[in-house]
């Protein structure tokens, strides 16, 4: 009988092998593949998903489909163009004199600049406890007692949902939220000094909200005003800032600028649902596509679609789920698998998946084809480079000889081979601060930057280490030798490293400084120690890098703007190197309130002569984006600057399950030939062990 058994599990074995291989290794549920679902993963788990907080990119992939400012990127249009999200239609802008009459743009008594938001009528947020009423037209959930509290353990604990229009106040009270000190955004100094009132208003209710937290009270916002905020009706906003700003616009599509209900806000202020960690920046309510169906950052994050959407067909995909992955090979598998619908390219993965010509042109395996893989490029918008401390004694200053010491040492920083050995290729070299597809770049012998490079016929050839050596000699330095102390010029250099990643990459950097005859110093730390030396102007030569906020010129000009760098701005500034040169600063404050023209153009080169001469960062690269998707992952177009484009994309799950299953057949035989090898010898040990017996009470008798 019991042989019967196992020849039936054998049985079922190979009939399973045939029935059911599509889900003998996945790491879903079956029928989770048959649906339009994406799967994807995330390697930093999220710490803010409060819009007015969070200012890091793994958040904002999650809060970029959850929440919607007024304005979004068109996801095809390049360059990068702001259209209506929320909006009827874009802002009205009026300019106004100093009785806020409004003027021509072009008049000199312009001193403030209005702009008026109309809202669509049809938006409501996805359903949620914070909108649910009693028939008395109270907020039902607004008071929570302790015996209620004692069922609740997550937002799906509540029994009822609700929601309700969107309306130009909860864009207000978004304003009004980054203005309170306490909740820390990021950009709260930066917009006090345009929007009218701010900063008045943020003084005023920073003190209220800490005297409202010392009596364990609610702080509701409505009460309070910004003087430059103005709700004109339900559906109509304006805001009025100091002057022109036209970058204004841009920052009207970020998630600073996200609506904030009320409701919510006072929902998740109660101390009973705080220390079950519900709060507002764990558990968001917004209006976008998707809604937080599943919060757990130490393992899985799941999008459910919004049912209440207010855009016709969209989105087209109905779930998204984050796997945590902190290893670049368990995710690279899943992907061939099937089981995730992209996947970035990481270093190991790369000489399977890329074949490089002997151009230089960059394509996919013969491997990657027959899998029906598709490639997606993009130069993204941002730029990675070593500055240097100009305030430090050797290697800051403006001398003519401090001047030729950095452009020595960038000359010898071979960018190329660095974009070669540590990118793979992914990147070209930065001419300058701004990236390509930014306003003010150009490529050709226009944007070659003539102190780095020899630049004829469109062509860049990195200048000699024979010129650096030159310039070094003109900087004091011959063969890296100081002429007045008579000793080996030695550069301290503050990095991050830990892992022997980091260390080929120092021991690199290292040797494009001993080129000169420069002995390189490494100072190792962690990145909060890193941050903190930078802020203090501790260091003397480091490696940073900037994404762009908005696609404008002055979003990275800014960067190298006297009046931010760190020494003028206690440490809070974006200007790390501390570079400040007069003539660059007043053609800054020129061109960072125009709108793109010639005249705009013209200037921006002209700062772009003058930083390339003083050389104040070597100036690194900008990065290339290449993404794998499988066949079945479609409509996907990269967009450096849109974080909610997961509502265009489509999923085919039929084409996915099918090739899954092709993919992930399970080789059954060795189990099969185990089974019926130990079935053999069981049976060969069980005939041993009878005859045996036979013998011994054969003897016995």
């Amino acid at each position: 009988m019991i042989y019967k058994k196992i020849f039936n599990l054998v049985l079922l074995l190979l009939i399973g092998s045939k029935l059911y291989a599509n889900v003998w290794n996945s790491p879903y549920i079956v029928d989770d593949t048959k649906i339009k679902t994406l799967y994807s993963a995330f390697s930093t788990p999220p710490k803010h998903l409060d819009p007015v907080v969070s200012y890091s990119s793994n958040e904002w992939a999650f809060i970029g489909q959850i929440y919607e400012p007024p304005l979004q990127y068109n996801y095809t249009k390049r360059p990068y163009e702001l259209e209506p999200l929320t909006l009827k239609e874009m802002p009205r802008v009026d300019y106004l004199d100093e009785n806020k009459t409004i003027i021509d743009e072009n008049s000199p008594k312009v001193m403030y600049t209005k702009y008026t938001l109309n809202l669509k009528k049809n938006i409501k947020y996805y359903n949620h406890p914070a909108f649910v009423k009693t028939d008395g037209g109270e907020l039902k959930y607004a008071n929570l007692t302790k015996e209620q509290l004692k069922s609740i353990n997550d937002i799906n604990d509540f029994k009822e949902t609700s929601t309700r229009t969107l309306l130009a106040s909860d864009y207000e009270y978004a304003i009004k939220r980054m203005g309170v000190r306490q909740n820390h955004s990021p950009i709260l100094d930066n917009m006090a000094e345009y929007i009218v009132g701010l900063k008045e208003y943020s003084k005023q209710i920073t003190q209220i909200a800490k005297q409202k937290k010392a009596k364990q009270e609610p702080l509701d916002l409505r009460s309070y005003s910004i003087e430059g905020v103005k709700v004109e009706s339900d559906y109509r906003l304006s805001i009025t800032i100091k002057g022109k700003y036209p970058q204004f616009s841009y920052w009207l599509s970020m998630y600073f600028f996200a609506p904030i209900a009320w409701e919510a806000d006072l929902f998740y202020q109660q101390e009973g649902l705080k220390a079950k960690n519900l709060t507002l920046n764990w558990q968001p309510v917004g209006t976008g596509a998707y809604y937080l169906a599943k919060n757990n950052p130490s393992a899985k994050m799941v999008l459910q679609k919004n049912p209440n959407f207010h855009r016709d067909g969209l989105p087209h995909i109905d779930r998204v789920v984050y796997t945590l992955e902190k290893e670049s090979i368990p995710l690279w598998n899943k992907f061939l698998q099937g089981y995730y619908d992209a996947s970035s390219i990481s270093s190991e993965a790369f000489s399977q998946t890329i074949n490089i010509s002997s151009s230089g042109n960059m394509g996919l395996s013969k491997s990657m084809k027959d899998k029906g893989i598709v490639l997606k490029e993009s130069i993204e918008p941002s730029i990675f480079y070593m500055a240097f401390n100009m305030e430090d004694p050797v290697v800051g200053g403006y001398s003519l000889e401090a001047k030729k010491l950095r452009q020595a040492i960038s000359i010898a920083q071979n960018q190329e081979e660095y974009i070669s050995i540590f990118m793979n290729e992914r990147g070209i070299p930065a001419q300058g601060p701004i990236p390509f597809g930014i306003f003010g770049y150009y490529d050709g012998d226009k944007g070659c930057n003539s102190v780095v490079y020899e630049c004829k016929d469109n062509k860049r050839v990195r200048k000699s280490l024979k010129v650096a050596k030159r310039l070094l000699a003109e900087a004091g330095y011959p063969n890296g030798i100081s002429k007045k102390s008579g000793k080996q010029l030695k550069l301290h250099y503050d990095a991050t490293a830990t892992g022997p990643d980091d260390r080929s990459l120092i021991d690199w950097r290292r040797k494009q400084f001993a080129k000169l005859g420069i002995e390189l110093v490494i100072r190792s730390t962690d990145y909060n120690r890193f941050q903190d030396k930078v802020r203090k102007a501790k260091v003397q030569i480091f490696s940073w890098g900037w994404n762009a906020d908005y696609p404008d010129p002055e979003n990275f000009l800014f960067l190298l703007y006297g009046a931010n760098a760190i020494v003028n701005t206690d440490g809070a500034g974006i200007n790390s190197s501390n570079y400040q040169n007069p003539k660059f600063d007043a053609l800054f404050n020129q061109i960072k309130t125009m709108k793109n023209s010639p005249q705009r153009a013209k200037l921006i080169q002209e700062m772009l002569t003058i930083v390339r001469e003083d050389a104040p960062w070597v100036w690194g690269f900008h990065p290339k984006s290449m993404t794998l998707l499988h066949s079945w992952f479609k409509n996907v177009i990269p967009n450096a600057m849109a974080n909610n484009t997961l509502k265009y994309k489509r999923i085919d799950a039929k084409l996915r399950a099918k090739k899954q299953k092709e993919w992930n057949q399970p080789h059954l035989m060795p189990l099969v030939l185990f089974v019926l090898f130990s079935i053999l010898s069981s049976y060969l040990l069980y005939r041993v062990y009878v005859n045996r017996q036979k013998a011994v009470i054969e003897g016995e008798s």
